[in-house]
């Protein structure tokens, strides 16, 4: 059976700005047929199951021709494969999806196009640059900056906007070509490098005076001309988010980072998701399934969460035969808000949830308040803290089920190269929520320089296991996904 192919714009760097139906299609392939310039932020969102297949071109080496690109596509589908050829901005804007979609029309292979944010209009707003206005630029010209293809009389006389993509190679021959053409030469004009990314940085001149102002602009870079370059001043926003400029690692699992992963975006953090752990239900749980029968019988006054998975997980078992109904009479606890929030998804309300979010906080306060022979159930990871338990312990006429409902271990990325992260810089910052996350995170980079790490923990523990490492430590002052993005900034404030 023959499969398809996608085209999917990437976009301009920023994860945030890949499409909702671009990532629906990339957590669905089999495999993925990725440019080189693709950043780690898109990267991680493909999924650990699908096959990454580089192609592209990086600093202007083409890493695999569009011959071999548009065969490797060919082949993929005709072995019935979902693939996804991922293109940085839009496949079918100076990408080579054009010629691949051809090369799979003429065998019959069906594809689909998914176009992406262009960096040519992306990169100049994040700058606050509007590529056209009413008043002085009408119109926007969009050029490919390859060396001696450029017919600058004719782009001279346009007028309007001039957007150069790929230019950091050809800013001296575009700054001259301009000028020798005709153009003002104190038209504004601006290299903008690394866009949309935590790292981006602008240079704006007259455009006789560009060169100068930037010598060895950074790649990737556009190179823009216009009156419109002037609107920078006035229209800068990107800079003045509490966050921007940093590019943070969210360790959560898969599932449970998005949340804080959006929260860092909106405050303008580059976010990187970069799982640390993943988790799996336990496969024929019998302890669980003895535990639902139990419920059903009316064996237990109290249900125990003290993790979202461990809702998740319990509640997918639930389902398949049980509702609600049951569930009456029965209270249930919360270890923290997220967990709380876990339940109110499934239509539940948290009866309690203690003043602090850890297991023996959890412990104790709920000793407080159960009634004598309180019976207790506690679905939780195979291997989890015993705090909760110990506190619970102390209470002699409490009967305590724990039933373990999925199992955590290390995840491991084949999408990006975790290891290299700490030595390279590319990190400010890595939000751990768990001593267990901070453990894999740190096995995933064994050998790095720990003191390069810019940790920032949910709670005590957390924060005691990553100083433990050598790691430079900040601690959220609640086990919240808001306190955590309150963490960050005190700590981006204190290296400023």
């Amino acid at each position: 059976m023959t499969g398809k192919v996608w085209f999917v714009g990437a976009g301009p760097g920023d994860a945030g700005l890949l499409t909702l139906r671009g990532k629906q299609v990339l957590e669905r392939a089999d495999a993925v047929v990725c440019d080189a310039t693709i950043s780690p932020g898109v990267r991680a969102l493909i999924p650990g199951a699908a096959r990454v297949i580089d192609a592209g071109k990086r600093g202007g080496r083409r890493r695999m021709s569009r011959e071999a690109a548009s065969r490797v596509l060919l082949e993929e589908a005709l072995a019935g494969n979902k693939v996804v050829r991922l293109e940085g901005g839009d496949p079918f804007l100076f990408g080579s999806g054009g010629e691949e979609a051809e090369t799979l029309s003429a065998h019959g292979v069906p594809f689909e196009v998914v176009p992406g944010v262009s960096s040519a209009f992306a990169v100049p707003a994040y700058f606050g640059i509007p590529v056209t206005r009413r008043d002085c630029a009408a119109g926007v010209h969009i050029v490919a900056a390859e060396k001696g293809a450029i017919d600058y009389e004719t782009l001279a006389r346009l007028g309007g906007t001039l957007v150069f993509l790929s230019g950091e190679a050809s800013l001296a021959e575009i700054c001259a070509g301009l000028l020798d053409a005709g153009t003002n030469p104190d038209t504004p004009a601006a290299v903008l490098s690394e866009g949309t990314t935590a790292r981006q940085n602008g240079v704006f001149a007259a455009l006789s005076e560009l060169e100068a102002a930037c010598p060895n602009p950074a790649a990737p870079a556009i190179i823009v001309v216009g009156e419109v370059c002037k609107l920078a001043e006035r229209l800068a926003w990107y800079d003045k988010r509490p966050l921007a400029g940093l590019r943070l690692a969210v360790t959560r699992p898969k599932g449970l980072s998005g949340e804080l992963a959006e929260r860092l975006r909106e405050r303008g953090a580059e976010v990187l998701e970069l799982p640390a752990l993943e988790t799996a239900p336990i496969p024929d749980n019998r302890a669980l399934s003895n535990a639902l029968r139990d419920l059903r019988d009316r064996l237990y006054d109290w249900i125990v969460f003290t993790s979202p998975t461990g809702v998740r997980t319990f509640f997918d078992a639930f389902f398949e035969n049980d509702d609600t109904r049951i569930l009456s009479g029965v209270r249930i606890a919360a270890l923290g808000p997220a967990t709380r929030e876990a339940l109110r998804k499934r239509g539940l309300q948290a009866d309690f949830m203690p003043s602090a979010y850890d297991g023996a906080s959890l412990g104790w306060e709920l000793l407080n308040i159960c009634e004598e022979q309180s019976r207790i159930l506690i679905p939780r990871a195979a291997k989890g803290n015993r705090e909760l338990i110990n506190a619970l312990r102390h209470g002699d006429d409490l009967s305590i089920t724990e039933v373990p409902v999925y199992e955590t271990r290390r995840a491991v990325s084949r999408n990006i190269d975790v290891k290299a992260l700490p030595d390279a810089a590319a990190l400010d910052y890595v939000l751990f929520t768990s001593e267990s996350a901070v453990r894999a995170f740190a096995a995933s980079v064994r050998g790095a320089d720990f003191s390069k790490i810019r940790a920032v923990c949910a709670g005590e523990k957390t924060a005691s296991r990553a100083r433990s490492y050598g790691m430079r430590v900040w601690t959220a002052e609640e086990a919240t996904l808001d306190a955590l993005a309150d963490c960050v900034e005190i700590a981006a404030a204190e290296r400023q």
